[in-house]
């Protein structure tokens, strides 16, 4: 049956002024039409007509790069450096993970980011399959790829049953509508050139995406500069991995040139300004990449170094940040981010045909509540959108047509089971790490 869903404004895609007591038509999972209030509702007698009254219906948000189950860990290890908070702390509680951890943890993320209007998002981890098997019970959008390292690891072992893991990922789930499979090497200090250029192979046969981190601290730099000789882009680079299908998280401490080398291969950057913040990374150079010309997504990294999956507060931190910086409120605007955040995310992460409420594209949105206090007076809805909302006012949640959320309760999830599981986790978690 055909759906009308109507509301006081419409998003249809951020290059579009907001649509006031406007229409959109579903059928199945897509869009078909759109349009004001008196020309769609007598087109389409027949349809279920859904009136979501003071409300504003937005392309579903895209969190372009995450490790979802580390919300186990959110508060384990503060105020620390990344290497230091990655090496000391969390690699060795990872060393130790358990699959039921990161199946939790999962399920306790997507109840965050559904509630923060997120439709779609790209997630490096451990036990992958773990996350997947969560996401398709839940009914949210991925691109997912287990973390390779040149080190064993606790889900697969030694790395070459990784490549085999990875593989098997791309082929099982080479068909589904909803999932995609990444190629994922941590990062170059944690992968040498030689499993790089094999994770390069595989994405090279199955024409797969490549998620890596990439150029995120001086620190980083300096120690791959020690182990190789040479820069991380520089190695990249040289191995061919610098391409269309490069997805690189971070790139706080890229140079002009590495920039405008990354804009003519056609490589994409994934900006996490917030976890950057927090662990003293430093702020990237978003207004000289959006100058070359670079498609960029934006992501709240996990939700232990951030410590949130709120997509508002990323963009919002996104847009502060480069204005302080640069000492000038035109370098970015709510466009820009709002972009990141839809459409140019989606497309980053291989999934064309969402981002936008236009016809032809999939039916994935969310609803802001425009009720509450902080969301009036409704004079620019992009502006309340990039600037007030908050996770926790979007009422509803639908992806290919269904919704996920409705009326702030989630269709797929048992809320209260989540959280009771997470506290038992949180006990193991504690007397693991008392065996130190």
């Amino acid at each position: 049956m055909l759906k009308i869903l109507s509301a006081e404004w419409i998003l249809f895609s951020p290059e579009e002024k907001p649509y006031k007591h406007g229409c959109i038509v579903i059928e199945k999972d897509k869009i078909i039409d759109l349009g004001p209030k008196e020309e769609i509702i007598p087109k389409y007698q027949n349809a279920e007509l859904i009136n979501l009254g003071n409300k504003l219906i937005f392309p579903g948000l895209v969190n372009a790069h995450t490790h979802v189950p580390m919300s186990i860990f959110r508060g384990i290890a503060e105020d620390l450096p990344l290497m230091v908070w990655l090496k000391e702390y969390i690699f060795p509680i990872e060393s130790r993970l358990r699959k039921e951890w990161v199946y939790w943890g999962t399920k306790l993320s997507l109840i965050e980011m559904i509630k923060s209007g997120i439709t779609l998002f790209c997630d490096m981890y451990l036990f992958e399959p773990e996350v997947i098997k969560a996401i398709e019970e839940v009914g949210l959008k991925v691109l997912a790829g287990e973390g390779l390292f040149d080190f064993p690891s606790p889900s697969y072992g030694p790395l070459e049953k990784g490549f085999e893991l990875t593989q098997e990922l791309l082929e099982n789930f080479d068909k589904h509508p909803r999932i995609k499979i990444a190629v994922s090497p941590h990062t170059l200090y944690t992968c040498s050139p030689e499993t790089v250029k094999k994770c390069l192979n595989i994405a090279e046969k199955y024409n797969a995406k490549i998620h890596i981190h990439l150029c995120e601290t001086k620190d980083e730099i300096i120690e791959v500069k020690k182990k190789y000789g040479k820069k991380p882009i520089q190695i990249l680079h040289e191995l061919g991995g610098i391409n269309e299908n490069l997805i690189a998280i971070h790139c706080v401490k890229l140079t002009q040139e590495e920039i405008e080398l990354m804009a003519k291969k056609d490589a994409k950057i994934v900006h996490c300004p917030e976890s950057n913040l927090k662990l003293g990374s430093g702020i990237a150079p978003l207004t000289e990449m959006l100058r070359a010309g670079i498609k960029l997504g934006l992501g709240t990294d996990g939700p232990a170094s951030n410590n949130d999956l709120d997509m508002f507060s990323e963009m919002r931190t996104a847009c502060l940040i480069q204005k302080g910086l640069r000492e000038d409120p035109t370098v970015i605007k709510t466009n820009d981010v709002l972009n990141m955040s839809t459409c140019w995310g989606a497309e980053i992460l291989g999934f064309s045909d969402t981002g936008k409420l236009l016809p032809g594209y999939k039916a994935d949105l969310a609803v802001l509540d425009l009720s509450h206090y902080s969301m009036q007076p409704d004079y620019n809805p992009i502006a309340l959108l990039v600037y007030n909302a908050k996770s926790g006012l979007v009422s509803d949640l639908m992806v290919d047509g269904q919704w996920i959320m409705r009326n702030y309760k989630i269709i797929s999830i048992k809320e209260e089971e989540v959280i009771e599981k997470v506290k038992n986790i949180k006990e193991e978690i504690l007397f693991v790490l008392s065996k130190k």
